[in-house]
């Protein structure tokens, strides 16, 4: 799932693989024991659980793509006044006419406290997501404190030298190494750590660092394609953590709310559909498990929408024919990262499938009916019904009633008749139309069609 924290985070895939192993090489270097190890193993892999929750502040505020204000400000050091300056000049509104990025480099100048509150924002969601998760208080506590400088003039609290959690110290020179290293080398990297050494890092994690500059091998496998297994394979075994199934709910239910957190319009989005979808799941007599899994589906099958920038989720007007494929592309990208988790695989093509539509005008594959299963179908009903009742940045947030005159004019054609039948039911309070020991009839399920 740490794909999915790269994409909003503006990083290249793997950046979250990557910085957990320069971090646990660090921890290896300072001899940390092994439930150390274990809370830092968590938070390397979790540190950017919150990035989402800044992400409509940043392209506000900035008047641009969110993910290449991220990324080029992950290149700077924020200390040094005149780069930092001369850097926002050359973003803000980057494309808009001269008088907009004045506006918005005022309006950004007289923010002064921007930083702190977008990084507060982030640190504390995610330290609240791991907490949700069941992870220690060590872990949670290395991502609160993840923008910390070991000289104090970090955010969100301003902590200074020993008073940072070690394991959010760790954290902050892995990921920045990361950046540095998969965009100008490994020599850039030291070079940078070296230069922030006593500003922005602990100079003995430094020292770490550099006596580790000589394996060029170990530089060289953080590239690899299979770094994945090395990843999984540096949890310490004693202390490795298996969940059952309420648990891998509780995570389902975690990457929901980072993917709602994405926009001000989509709060709850991720929810409500599933709440929605297992409601009509309920209506038309499907199993408790099977209702459970459409609901996980349901919670992250906008997963994708992490890749999409906020200046266009966020717009208040039509978008273009560029914005327009940039949208059609987050069902691409749901798809790509749940067949990563080998827990939420069997769902992500469902998943992946709730804009398309009966009759091949959905996107982004434009599918027919007959290569859409129930399953499928059930979220599409879900997700247009939650859409049209929700605010939205074009319009206000529609009754139930006015939403269902709307939805009536796709039933049958683009929608399956009878799970908006099971909506409205389950919406208006209906008892079940069909008891859960009877068979549901299923369209051809999504591994046929393929």
């Amino acid at each position: 799932m740490s794909y999915a924290l790269d994409l909003t985070e503006g990083q290249a895939p793997g950046h979250v693989l990557r910085s957990c192993a320069i971090g646990m090489r660090l921890a290896e270097g300072l001899g940390l024991s092994a439930p150390e190890r274990s809370a830092l193993y968590y938070a390397l892999l979790l540190k950017d659980a919150g990035c989402s929750s800044n992400a409509a502040r940043v392209a506000s505020l900035f008047g641009a793509d969110d993910f290449a204000v991220k990324h080029t400000f992950k290149l700077i050091d924020w200390q040094d006044r005149t780069r930092l300056a001369l850097t926002a000049f050359g973003i803000v509104g980057r494309g808009r006419a001269i008088r907009s990025r004045l506006a918005l480099l005022l309006n950004l100048a007289r923010t002064p406290d921007a930083t702190r509150e977008m990084i507060e924002i982030r640190c504390h969601r995610g330290a609240g997501i791991a907490r949700r998760m069941g992870f220690p208080d060590r872990t949670a506590d290395a991502i609160q404190s993840l923008d910390e400088h070991w000289n104090g003039s970090g955010h969100p609290r301003g902590l200074r030298g020993d008073a940072i959690p070690r394991m959010a110290r760790i954290c902050s020179l892995a990921q920045t190494v990361e950046v540095f290293h998969s965009a100008q080398g490994v020599d850039a990297a030291i070079a940078m750590a070296v230069h922030r050494r006593g500003t922005w890092f602990d100079p003995q994690l430094v020292d770490v660092l550099s006596d580790i500059r000589r394996d060029w091998v170990w530089w060289e496998e953080l590239a690899t394609p299979g770094l994945i297994d090395a990843i999984v394979a540096l949890e310490p075994a004693a202390h490795e953590r298996t969940i059952d199934m309420q648990e891998l709910d509780v995570v389902a239910q975690a990457f929901g709310e980072i993917i709602d957190a994405k926009s001000p319009y989509t709060f709850q989005h991720s929810a409500n559909v599933a709440s929605y979808a297992a409601g009509i799941a309920a209506q038309v007599g499907m199993s408790p498990d099977s209702a459970r899994a459409i609901a996980r589906a349901g919670l992250l099958h906008d997963i994708g929408k992490l890749g999409v920038s906020n200046v266009i989720l966020d717009k208040n007007g039509p978008l273009t024919a560029d914005e327009r494929r940039a949208v059609e592309q987050h069902p691409v990208y749901t798809r790509e990262i749940l067949n990563r988790v080998d827990a939420f695989r069997s769902f992500a093509w469902t998943a992946a499938l709730h804009h398309e539509r009966l009759d091949g005008t959905g996107y982004p594959w434009r599918l027919h009916g007959h290569a859409l299963d129930r399953d499928a179908r059930i979220l599409a009903v879900a997700d247009v019904y939650e859409a049209l009742t929700a605010e939205r940045p074009y319009r206000a947030a529609m009754e139930p009633a006015r939403a269902f005159d709307i939805i009536a004019r796709d039933s049958g054609s683009r929608l399956d008749a009878r799970l908006v039948e099971a909506l409205h039911a389950h919406v208006a309070g209906v008892q079940p139309l069909v008891s859960s020991s009877s068979t549901a009839t299923a369209a051809p399920s999504s591994a046929a069609v393929l």
